[in-house]
Parts: structure tokens; sequence; C-alpha cells
């Protein structure tokens, strides 16, 4: 049977809203069951209510110990509230403000009852704490998102005060004193109805929208971007920055057209990804083809943009090359923003993950700037994001921040509406698409090919992958070139990456186990071709089932 992927979604591929909400207030977890139990991944703690994953005594229990890890961490300035337009997330932010007006928590939930994108909640923290003055009660935030997930799954984020993702201290800690009030059959978590939530003297608006569009113009080049009349188009793909878009158009006078202004917690109108599951993931070519259809069938665009629910990730389609890989449009930016950005810091690194291209390596070095490669997670780029002296970070999952034109934090979460809109400042100012400005990149670097694929493991094998030193891998070869690096530590901040990259001079290839599936990710590179590329991964795979069997 032939694939559906990239197809419109029809009736029986769409979540059953009434069971989904239904099961969020009726079913209750089974603790003994690992993947019941609160669990906080790179993005927050994510699951369905379907599968008991993702009910309300998951986010009451959850809640409540965000309200302790920020009592524990003197943390007593407002806490910031965003939602996205998934079908629990409502459910979610109810549940939680119930937890937060009985803790006498001061939340301000958006002013316009609508969806908040993760970077605009990521800028209001840091705005609140750049302007308070020296010595004033910080503030932190919660976005209630899973991402691009399917439309049967919640996610819930707690970002500290310095506006990004929390690190593994405090998502242990959170995610540990959440599964003790579960077990506890939530005695300890303080509650008040709904009603008076929303009506308590702690609970407050803040308009999120107007702090972050009116904002743009210290971070982007919009003058450029209207002066050249370029057109965009941006598909919202049914996310929460289905608002935004309408109002950057229109408050900056650009030559925008909202492609898809339509909000269905269903999202019956998205093509099939991949798999045949709908998923909002503005880097696939299945699940964007709507928009892919639209550029080919002559659709008067300079540039289109995805983004998925909650505006973390970009996609950008251009009329002469369809879809960018992300890893290509990363190293495009790379090298326009640190050519054009003369206000930051002239010695400001460049940060990547260890699974995004070399290719932006060689762009580094063109540069003359310093690369610093990091584990997969945003998190680890929000340091130098905050200081200046990592003016540019991002991840090959369509991923990326950067500063504003003087050097100074943007923000500290991946921004999909603003590496969206970079991509129309880059074709205003340089007059060629990013695709174009790629191509020139391969043409001097060479032309990298990518891939990641998916191997299956066992528990015990992901637990010996995630455990590898480098003394574990005896090779000395890979795909016919010998081996320059085994890495079990991201050469640029010496983190745990959790699995093993091993380098040769054209090629290299990252094994990790997954968070959530019984299988570990080869992501593999190889700039010889697609034939190197498939030994290197035969190879890789056989490498690594070597040495955790």
């Amino acid at each position: 049977m032939a694939s559906r992927a990239g197809t419109v979604a029809q009736p029986q591929d769409l979540v059953d809203l009434t069971a989904l909400l239904d099961a969020y207030y009726d079913v209750s977890p089974d603790l003994s069951d690992p993947g019941q139990r609160v669990a906080f991944g790179t993005s927050g703690h994510r699951g369905s209510s379907l599968k008991a994953s993702f009910n309300e005594p998951h986010i009451l229990a959850i809640t409540q110990a965000i309200v302790e890890y920020r009592a524990g961490q003197g943390i007593t300035g407002p806490l910031y509230m965003a939602k996205d337009t998934h079908g629990l997330s409502e459910p979610a932010q109810n549940s939680a403000l119930e937890v937060l007006a009985a803790n006498g928590v001061h939340v301000l939930i958006d002013a316009r009852h609508g969806y908040t994108p993760t970077p605009a909640l990521s800028h209001a923290i840091l705005t609140h704490n750049r302007n308070a003055a020296p010595g004033a009660p910080q503030a932190d935030g919660i976005v209630v998102t899973p991402s691009h997930n399917p439309p049967g799954d919640g996610g819930f984020k707690y970002n500290p005060p310095h506006g990004g993702p929390a690190d593994t201290d405090a998502t242990g800690w959170i995610a540990n004193r959440a599964n003790e009030l579960l077990e506890n059959g939530l005695r300890g978590v303080k509650r008040i109805p709904v009603a008076d939530a929303l009506a308590a003297g702690t609970t407050g608006k803040f308009d999120f929208l107007s702090s972050y569009v009116d904002d743009l113009p210290s971070v982007l080049d919009l003058n450029a971007i209207r002066e050249a009349g370029v057109r965009i188009g941006a598909d919202p793909m049914g996310g929460a920055s289905v608002d935004y878009w309408g109002e950057i158009g229109e408050r900056h006078h650009l030559n925008l057209t909202v492609v898809n202004p339509t909000v269905d917690p269903q999202w019956a109108f998205m093509t099939l990804d991949w798999d045949e599951k709908i998923r909002m993931d503005c880097s696939s070519p299945s699940a964007m083809a709507s928009l892919i259809n639209r550029m080919s069938d002559g659709a008067k665009f300079d540039v289109a943009t995805g983004n998925d629910a909650d505006a973390d990730r970009h996609g950008i389609v251009t009329p002469d090359g369809g879809l960018m890989n992300p890893n290509h449009y990363l190293a495009v930016a790379i090298d326009y923003l640190y050519r054009h950005r003369t206000g930051w810091n002239p010695q400001s690194v460049i940060g990547k993950t260890l699974v995004s291209s070399s290719i932006i390596d060689r762009v580094a070095e063109s540069l003359g700037r310093k690369l610093v490669e990091v584990p997969v997670g945003f998190k680890w780029f929000v340091p130098g994001l905050l200081s200046g002296e990592g003016a540019f970070g991002g991840e090959e999952s369509a991923g990326a921040s950067f500063n504003k034109m003087d050097g100074s934090v943007w923000t500290t979460d991946k921004d999909g509406i603003l590496l969206a809109l970079l991509a129309s400042e880059i074709t205003a100012v340089t007059g060629k698409s990013p695709s174009q400005l790629y191509k020139g990149l391969t043409d001097q670097f060479g032309d990298p090919v990518y891939a990641r694929i998916d191997a299956a493991a066992t528990r015990e094998q992901k637990a010996a992958l995630g455990k590898l030193s480098p003394s574990d891998v005896t090779a000395t070869e890979l795909a016919g070139e010998t081996i320059t690096a085994k890495l079990t530590e991201a050469p640029g901040n010496g983190a745990a990456i959790g699995g093993l990259k091993v380098v040769t001079e054209n090629a290299w290839f990252a094994a990790r186990p997954s968070g959530t599936e019984d299988v570990y990710k080869i992501y593999a590179e190889s700039f010889k071709g697609a034939e190197h590329l498939k030994q290197v991964q035969a190879e890789a795979k056989a490498l690594v089932d070597g040495v955790i069997s």
C-alpha cells in the first residue's frame, strides 16, 4: 500500500477530542508503569491523557513541585504562563492555575485570552528581569506545550529566570518531587477552583504579543525587508503564532500574508508526516507538503515559512529550493549574521549541537570565529546568549535563536518566528534566497549528505550506550577513513553527550538513545556523497551494536 505521507489527514487520523479531554480528568496514572510517571526530557514533561501519561494528577503534582522549587531557589517574582493550541493545553493551564493561585504565586497569563509562543514567553521573562531594579524579585515561567507532537499529546515545561529551558538539576528535582506527590495521593498539593484562581488578586494579565512584536526591530532589519518589498507567506500551522504573524505584518508594514489562520485542536487540515501521523513538524517535507505545494504552484512569495505549535521551530521554503534542510539554513543564517551584525561582540562564538552539520564548522572557520559544540538540548546555549559571548545557538532540529543588534539577549529559548523572519531579511539584504546562498557555501566548502536513522535497542542497551567511554571503541577506521576523534563528551563544554560521536576527515556519526522509544538514533554525515554516507551508517550501526550488546 502506498504511503499517505504528505497527503491531507482523513477522519480516521483525527484524535477524539471528547475522549482526550475526558481522560485528562478521569484517568489516574499507574505509578508502577515508568511510562505513566512524571519524566522531564529536553523539553519538559510530555505525554497523552489517553496513555495515562499527561493527566490532571500529573499537572497538579508538577505545578506544586515547581512552586516548591522556586521557593527553595528564592524566586519570588511573577510567573509568566503560556499555552499553545493543543487540546490538552488549556485544561492543563487551568489545573496549574488552581495550584499556583492556592499557593499565592503571582501569575501572568495572556491578556488577549489567546495563545503564546514559547519565544514570546522567554522574551517576557528576560525583559522583566532586565528592567527590574537591582535585587528585585526575578520572574520565571511555564509553557504548556508538547511542541510539534501529535494532537493527542500535552506538554509542560518550566523556564527559570534565565528565560530558557530548565537544566537537569532543576527538572530532576521537580520530577522527583512531583512523583512523590503522586505517590502520596496528591497530599501536599494546594488547590482552589479555577474560577477562584482566575479571579484571585495574584492572577494578572500580560500582553505577550505586543511585548514581543513591538521589540522585533531591535533584533531584525525590518526596514530592509519592508523597503525591498519581500513577499512573505507565513503558515502558523495551527499553532500559537497564529495571531502574531498578522500583527507582525500590520505593525511593521510588511508584505506578509498569513497563509492559513485556522486553529483546530484536531489539526484536520494538516498533511500527514512520514509515519502517517499528524505532527506539526515544520522541518518535515511531509508535514509541510501543503505549503511546499503552494509555492510550487506559483504562489507569489519570495519566502514562505512554517512554525510548529509553540513556534520554537522554523521551516523555510524558497521558490527555487523548496523546503530547506534545517542544517542548510543554519549554515546560511550563521554566515549571514556574523557578517552583518556589527554590534555583536567581535569575539562571540558560534554555538551548535554536536549532531548538526559539519558545514557549520567550515563556515565558522572561514569567519574566523570559534565554534562551540554542545550536547543536544537548547539549554546549553543559554549562558552564551545571556552574556553575548555566544550570540547564536542552533540545533539540527530547526531550533535556534540569536542576539539583538547591539549584542544583548533576545530570547534564551528557540525562536521559530525570529529565524523565519531572518530568511526575509537575508533575501532583502543579499538579493538572493537562502537556498541560493547555501549553494554558494557548498561550492566553497563541499556538499555534505546528512541523515538520521533509528535502530532497535533494549532499555539495557540504551543505558549502556549512554555510559560509553572512548576506550570502549577499538575501531581505528570508519568507512575507509582514519578515525580522528571518539567523543562521549561535547568538545564545547565537556558535558556528557549521553552517547557516542565518531569523527573522520570527511564524515562523522553520532549515536544517542531515544528517551521515549526502544531505539537509538544514528545521525551521520559525509562530504563524499550518498554511497559513502550509507557505508558510514552501516559501519556505525555495527560498531555501536558490537559495543553495547
